[in-house]
């Protein structure tokens, strides 16, 4: 059966950093067949194509691809909101007693819904989520997240130093409790694998191996962990390895940048890490609001562009301030103003980052991230309530860069209405 959904379309089928990247569709028609999209243009267009489809009408927002946050703590989802602390600080005091409370599998199954739930209502329909260092952990974080019917790329956090004893793991059940999951859950639904060292300040050359080596029997498996933070972060790792030129080669050295291998922040590159990540193809996860918050610094994006390093953005929650793409877009746009030689972001690149180019750094681009057709019909619906301020300023505007400079600048969760995946509504 033909679903046409009716409304104000906008998507990046391109990057707006390279050309006009943006579509947009005043009074757009979508259709969908099997939660695959076969149509996209103008309503009076698809609907001649499909005269007989269901009509779902959708006139009253704004229609967007589903966001895709590239970095994201499913144990932190309860601790958003510690003021005051640096990075390492509020690992010690705040972030990790939490994270040990995953020891309690009860616990980790109720924190892994309201995770869930977050990433959902904030219109977030695909995410590269840094787990627990439990495996029963991920265990029930893998079944929720297979219910929900959201993309969720995951996996087994490893650390076997410099954090609280409870949360370190040895190489050999690193290497035992990864592979197990990965079997189970690897391609199973909308999930997939990710191999996930904390970050080299929690690991060993013995974990950095075992990852190595679980990448070489899984191919196909993801890799994420943190990179280029804070100053205090890079120099306690420029000591813990003491061969390596810079951060980025303690995980280049044991085979973990390549093109599925995606890292957090990046606030501090070397010009030869940059070159590095760009030629394996590797993405950065860009946490605008995180770095903000703690107090990392404000990221070099026009480094990255130039250099030709995929990034897209990531709310880091617990370090980010909630679950909304959109806020870490309009951050991104305001941190950018600050610098001397910040890139000035315009409403189709915010929309490009939010959604695309999380797609591209997932190698998801052939899969999600626009309207495309035979694209998955993962679909944000953002409508704000009669009467509130974003509704008057949509109500007004009068193309379609003023429309989603107000959804970047405006909208929240409140104005989250209907999110879908492969077509389907899911619960809020």
């Amino acid at each position: 059966m033909t679903r046409i959904i009716r409304g104000v379309l906008m998507h990046a089928p391109s990057s707006p950093f390279h050309g006009p990247g943006l579509e947009a569709f005043s009074d757009g028609g979508l259709a969908i067949q099997g939660g695959r999209i076969v149509a996209v243009g103008a309503f009076v267009e698809v609907r001649g194509q499909y005269p007989d489809a269901e009509v779902s009408d959708l006139r009253e927002g704004v229609i967007l691809p589903g966001f895709v946050d590239l970095h994201v703590h499913y144990p932190q989802a309860r601790i958003i909101g510690a003021l005051g602390y640096r990075l390492l600080d509020w690992l010690e005091d705040h972030t990790l007693p939490e994270e040990a409370r995953l020891a309690d599998v009860t616990y980790a199954r109720a924190l892994a819904k309201d995770f869930l739930r977050g990433l959902l209502k904030n219109g977030t329909t695909t995410a590269l989520v840094f787990g627990s260092h439990f495996a029963a952990a991920m265990e029930v974080f893998f079944e929720e997240a297979l219910a929900s019917g959201l993309r969720i790329l995951a996996g087994l956090v490893l650390s076997d130093r410099n954090l609280r004893p409870e949360l370190h793991t040895t190489p050999q059940r690193a290497y035992q409790e990864s592979l197990s999951l990965a079997r189970k859950w690897h391609e199973r639904g909308k999930l997939r694998y990710v191999v996930t060292p904390r970050f080299s300040l929690s690991c060993s050359e013995a974990i950095l191996e075992v990852c190595q080596q679980i990448q070489k029997e899984l191919p196909g498996t993801f890799f994420t962990s943190h990179l280029n933070e804070m100053p205090e972060e890079i120099a306690t790792v420029r000591k813990l390895f003491p061969w390596a030129d810079s951060y980025c080669q303690t995980y280049d050295r044991f085979g973990l940048v390549g093109g599925h291998a995606v890292f957090a922040h990046n606030v501090y590159p070397q010009d030869a890490e940059l070159e590095c990540l760009a030629s394996y193809r590797s993405a950065v996860a860009h946490c605008p609001c995180s770095n903000a918050f703690i107090g990392s610094g404000i990221f070099p994006l026009r480094r990255h562009l130039e250099a030709g390093v995929k990034f897209g953005l990531g709310t880091d929650v617990a370090g980010g301030t909630g679950f909304g793409i959109l806020k870490e877009g309009l951050m991104a746009y305001l941190t950018q103003r600050l610098l001397p030689e910040g890139y000035l972001l315009t409403a189709p690149q915010l929309l490009y980052l939010a959604t695309r180019a999380g797609a591209e750094a997932l190698s998801l681009q052939d899969e999600i991230g626009d309207f495309g057709i035979d694209k998955a019909a993962d679909l944000v619906y953002v409508k704000p309530p009669r009467g509130s301020s974003l509704e008057a300023v949509l109500r007004h505007a009068e193309t379609p860069e003023q429309v989603l400079g107000a959804v970047f600048t405006m909208a929240s969760e409140a104005d989250i209405a209907e999110v879908f995946v492969d077509g389907e509504e899911r619960l809020m």
